[in-house]
């Protein structure tokens, strides 16, 4: 893809934590004149001070998919010398959302088909010094905050190709996936004005973590002594007043003054805004995905959701962040200095669903919940299948699982997917895991080796055999087969004399419910899965072995684990040696049961079973028993194929109104849980587009 390119950086810094350059070039005519370019870990590119785009489309670790940019579609300057500017951050640390590799950047300029510049020859470079280095992480599940001195100038730099020592040059791959929908969004009003005081009490937080990274420090993050601005800690120490109820911009601010502009929605892309500083003055931008009374408060997600800018007096700034977040309010906290905000406002970064099959629901309520599903698919399905926007951006498996339909069922057509699979595919074991088994999130690279979820594994074989029969039949099954046979030889190690899977190790993940807590020694739910798991990998690959034994499964699950009324969750081995069941019965258990455990709930041995099913456990005796009801995540979901299987299309509906109702009307997006508690824009949530009724629907 590159001809001459080489992937560069500045000498020795390859693997330093968040370095920041910025390259340019000129040319004298975009005619017929085409840019390739890839990075690590992300690079953000204009033309003549016009954003172009924001990448690359994130790829498996020892590979970078390239972007192509026809330059010739863009304006050409009046003055005959067109530039290209490309920021590049170099986050170089461990995470959920990239892979763990040195910072670079490849870029070759084409035009009329000759190669007329490229990196390792031109393209100067400068360091950004303006973007501070040492700070702390935005969430060890993303990279680095954002914090800007505009008092520095940038700095010159010359850089060198990357050092062969480190690792290979990277195989470059296609992109696949279409380009980002990138359109801007202002508002020219402000919802609510008010004072703070500061200084006077210890911060509520001082980070937002969701483990404390300082012990594990492998995670990738600077002392606390040379981190000299902490905004988070900052923003959490305020008392907050509010003095009015909002009005219009452009409104002057001064130090000690807090301005919060509510977006009605929650949005996904990059913040903006402009004004005029009047003196020095160090502004502390803050967003939120909720809060209440128009009062400023951090959302519930373990991340760090602040950018600070120390800026010079008497000069107009034009600003947007440099990462994509979420948000639906954003506050402007001016600890110095006074300033004249102008403008606020949003450039998206989302999919682009123009493409997207036509439907309209029959009911409003439904066709309120059919848009929040969209905007929250389209928030996380850019450039793989991500958790949420927020907090992550990770590709985890079982999510693709349900986010995957979604794709197909809104375009007839799955890129996105066919990438965030390509990536397990490229995927090699360097010794992190058992042989055999995959990553529970991918592209990644956490630093706790061994850790990993073996149901996501399972998810995975479905959704490799679904996609193989359903979405894409055209794919060589020859691609995912080696995948599949690790993973069949890795479960098959932890079969027990009854032929079902004992003790799996690392972090075993059935739902976040108390059914999480009862998956020792023998969960049921995990063998119902393996089933299902095994019967689809036999129809696909052709192992005709492996379906005596799903069948085997079932029946033993069924035999030992259903009392006439409901599935149990587990049995442990005691201390004569025996399995022993436990009186732990979860609601997702039943529906793994029933979705893979081949149930026929008309048959009258399930009539207490299918009443519970139909009423939501309502009147379920407890008993000697323990209970959970299902979460959001994934008991949800696989209820909403239970009832898919029953045909109760109403009961489905009223199901699905009850719990997403009040999401779309709080945020517009779908949430992570039943409460404000984590992600309020969830990928997989998008899935309940496959349960509405539409107009001139046949099922």
């Amino acid at each position: 893809m590159f001809h001459y390119a080489e992937p560069v950086w500045l000498p020795d810094h390859q693997c330093q934590p968040n370095t920041h350059l910025i390259f340019f070039e000129t040319l004298e005519t975009l005619q017929n004149t085409r840019l390739f370019i890839t990075a690590a870990d992300f690079y953000k590119l204009y033309l003549n001070d016009q954003f172009l785009g924001f990448g690359p489309a994130r790829a498996a670790k020892g590979f970078a998919r390239v972007d192509e940019y026809d330059l010739s579609l863009y304006p050409q300057s009046t003055n005959g010398s067109n530039t290209l500017r490309i920021e590049v951050a170099g986050y170089h640390c461990h995470s959920l959302s990239t892979v763990y590799q040195p910072s670079f950047l490849v870029a070759e300029i084409v035009a009329n088909d000759q190669v007329i510049r490229y990196t390792g020859r031109d393209f100067p470079c400068y360091e950004n010094t303006q973007r501070m280095q040492y700070v702390e992480r935005f969430s060890v599940q993303r990279h680095f905050g954002e914090i800007y001195d505009r008092f520095l100038s940038l700095q010159s730099a010359e850089t060198v190709p990357l050092d062969g020592s480190h690792r290979q040059k990277p195989r470059y791959i296609s992109r696949h996936v279409p380009m980002a929908h990138c359109a801007l969004h202002d508002v020219t009003y402000y919802s609510s004005l008010g004072t703070f005081d500061c200084g006077h009490k210890e911060p509520t937080r001082i980070n937002a973590y969701s483990f404390p990274i300082k012990l594990e420090p492998d995670w990738g993050s600077f002392p606390e002594e040379n981190i000299k601005h902490k905004p988070y800690r900052f923003i959490n120490s305020l008392d907050l007043a509010k003095t009015s109820q909002g009005g219009d911009l452009p409104i002057t601010l001064s130090a000690g003054e807090w301005l919060l502009v509510d977006l009605h929605q929650i949005e996904c892309g990059f913040l903006r805004w402009s004004g005029c500083t009047h003196n020095q003055t160090d502004l502390i931008v803050a967003f939120t995905e909720t809060c209440d009374d128009h009062i400023f408060s951090f959302s519930n997600v373990n991340m760090q959701t602040v950018i600070e800018y120390h800026l010079p007096p008497c000069h107009n700034w034009d600003e947007e962040s440099f990462e994509p977040y979420t948000f639906k309010y954003v506050a402007f906290f001016v600890k110095q200095g006074e300033l004249t905000l102008n403008r606020v406002g949003f450039r998206t970064f989302e999919r682009d669903m123009t493409p997207m099959l036509p439907r309209k629901c029959a009911d409003p309520i439904s066709q309120k919940i059919y848009n929040a599903a969209v905007r929250t698919f389209a928030h996380n399905a850019v450039d793989l299948f991500s958790d949420c926007p927020s907090r992550e951006r990770a590709g985890w498996l079982c999510d693709s699982y349900f986010t995957g339909r979604a794709e197909y069922f809104l375009f007839g057509k799955c890129p996105v997917e066919e990438a965030f699979l390509e990536n397990y595919v490229l995927y090699h074991n360097e010794g992190e895991f058992p042989e055999g088994v995959l990553p529970m999130v991918y592209p990644s690279d956490p630093h706790q080796n061994n850790k990993f979820i073996p149901q996501w594994n399972l998810w995975y074989m479905l959704e490799v055999c679904e996609f193989l029969t359903q979405r894409s039949p055209q794919t060589d099954l020859e691609t995912f087969r080696p995948s599949v046979d690790g993973l069949l030889k890795f479960f098959a190690q932890y079969e027990n004399e009854l032929g079902l899977l004992e003790h799996l190790p690392s972090w075993n993940f059935i739902e976040w419910s108390d059914a999480n807590t009862w998956v020792q020694d023998v969960n049921y739910p995990t063998n119902m899965l393996y089933a299902g798991a095994l019967e689809a990998a036999a129809d696909v690959f052709g192992y005709s072995e492996l379906l005596d034994k799903a069948d085997h499964i079932r029946r033993t699950v069924i035999n030992i684990a259903f009392d006439g009324e409901v599935f149990v969750d587990q049995a442990q081995r005691g201390e004569d040696g025996q399995l022993h069941n436990l009186r732990n019965v979860s609601e997702a258990c039943q529906y793994y049961a029933i979705l893979y455990g081949n149930l026929d709930l008309d048959d009258a041995k399930y009539t207490a079973l299918k009443a519970h099913i139909m009423d939501g456990f309502k009147h379920f005796d407890l008993k000697d028993s323990k209970f959970c009801p299902i979460n959001a995540f994934i008991g949800l979901y696989l209820r909403m194929n239970v009832l898919m299987n029953l045909g109760d299309r109403q009961l489905l509906a009223d199901n699905m109104k009850e719990f997403f109702s009040d999401m779309c009307d709080a945020t517009n997006t779908l949430w992570e849980n039943r409460t404000t508690k984590g992600s309020l824009d969830h990928g997989f949530a998008s899935y309940v587009l496959l349960t509405l009724p539409y107009e001139n629907d046949n099922q």
